[in-house]
């Protein structure tokens, strides 16, 4: 058998899973925020605090793991093969296994960060929709693992691979999937595949293909996609994929990678080579402007921001973690470098960290000083893929498989509050 599974805590499902009714449905959790529903945490986090309950080996990923409330999907690139597994949450056994031709390899330059699938699934309504390291996205049951159907947008819009291949996480909204694919954004009908609309395009070439993932929010009045392209800042229009309002966010080669992160009609993102820049959003009568109420001189790269009491805590180019004031763009702290990627989960003022050199981090988010309550290394391999917490277990996966935890009994306390 290929990939090997280790269970080394053989606890009955009562025992291992507390089902609380939280899922991980797509990037970055179920509000594509990266804030879970407040929970008792442990006050530290140092050898003891938790246990280790599966281990699950697989090919290289950088996808998140997706958690249902009785499975967990993953991702792996397989020699010339894109494979996804559905697990069993409780004991890591495999449910089902399907695969696809679709590996390619990035630019030389590049090669550094693997030639691999990158984005992360979204699951919904039975459901879960996978972006290929080509330009192609597959539809697949997910009880039974079936493809459902297979989108090549390379072959509709006679357009090629993404360079740096498919990077877009999938959004699902109610009977629609958006990605940004094809060299603009798409909408399609999560039960066809069949193409809505097509918007943003913004063309291909030796650069070409998007790195951010789309939100949905409600602003300025309106709920409309908010999109960060290589070039700009856009509110999209749901129904027709017409854009709302514009605005260009500076980068070096159009390494616009963060997912935008809408604070009410306020909006922030940051660009590598750009800077950090804050817009807000009004409406006069079906008019929009995006008007630039500060920019600061922070870089980020690839992590994404999480929210705290208004607050924007961020990892950056130069690694160290930064607190910004919402109102100004200054920071509040700034800490010393750590890895070359986190991805943040938070929970009230509390933050679990995920470190790109295996380390899981605990915070306590606050704008008056840095404070660090522990630390634990939880992988001996890169860690590039999404942190997933859900309930009382952490999802880990490294570049070479799957590892979950669980708070040991005993361990949680109340959440942090101020």
């Amino acid at each position: 058998m290929r990939f090997r599974v280790v269970c080394l805590l053989l606890l009955t499902v009562s025992s291992s899973v507390v089902m609380g009714g939280d899922t991980w449905p797509q990037w970055r959790g179920p509000g594509r925020d990266c804030q879970v529903t407040p929970r008792p945490w442990p006050t530290a986090l140092e050898e003891g605090t938790l246990k280790q309950t599966m281990r699950v080996d697989l090919g290289d990923s950088y996808s998140g793991p997706i958690v249902t409330e009785n499975m967990i999907f993953v991702t792996e690139t397989v020699g010339k093969k894109e494979v996804v597994q559905a697990l069993d949450r409780a004991t890591g056994k495999q449910i089902w296994s399907t695969e696809w031709k679709g590996s390619m390899t990035v630019p030389f330059f590049a090669a550094a960060n693997g030639s691999w699938i990158r984005s992360t699934p979204a699951f919904a309504d039975g459901r879960l929709f996978v972006a290929s390291m080509e330009d192609v996205m597959v539809g697949i049951d997910a009880a039974t693992g079936k493809q459902l159907w297979t989108k090549d947008f390379r072959e509709e819009f006679s357009t090629g691979n993404q360079s740096f291949g498919f990077a877009c996480s999938p959004l699902v909204d109610g009977d629609a999937v958006y990605v940004q694919a094809a060299a603009g954004l798409i909408k399609c009908d999560c039960a066809t595949g069949k193409t809505i609309w097509r918007g943003l395009t913004e063309g291909g070439g030796m650069m070409g293909g998007a790195f951010s993932s789309p939100v949905i929010a409600t602003v300025a009045g309106r709920r409309q996609l908010v999109v960060q392209t290589r070039k700009s800042l856009t509110g999209v229009s749901l129904e027709d994929g017409k854009a709302l309002w514009s605005v260009d966010i500076p980068a070096f080669r159009g390494m616009n990678i963060l997912t935008p992160t809408v604070i009410g009609d306020r909006i922030f993102t940051s660009s590598y080579g750009g800077g950090s820049f804050m817009y807000e959003v009004s409406a006069n009568a079906d008019a929009f402007e995006a008007k630039q109420i500060w920019t600061a001189k922070t870089e980020a790269y690839m992590s994404s921001p999480v929210v705290v009491d208004g607050f924007i805590y961020c990892h950056l180019r130069n690694q160290r973690v930064v607190c910004l004031d919402p109102e100004n763009g200054k920071a509040k702290w700034t800490t010393r470098p750590y890895g070359k990627y986190w991805s943040m989960v938070a929970n009230g003022r509390k933050s679990l960290v995920l470190d790109e050199r295996g380390e899981l981090i605990l915070l306590d988010l606050n704008p008056g000083e840095f404070r660090q309550l522990g630390k634990l290394k939880v992988s001996e391999e890169s860690a590039w893929a999404h942190l997933a917490v859900v309930d009382n277990q952490i999802f880990v996966r490294d570049l070479k498989g799957l590892t979950v935890y669980e708070w040991a009994a005993g361990q949680t306390t109340a959440a942090l509050r101020r």
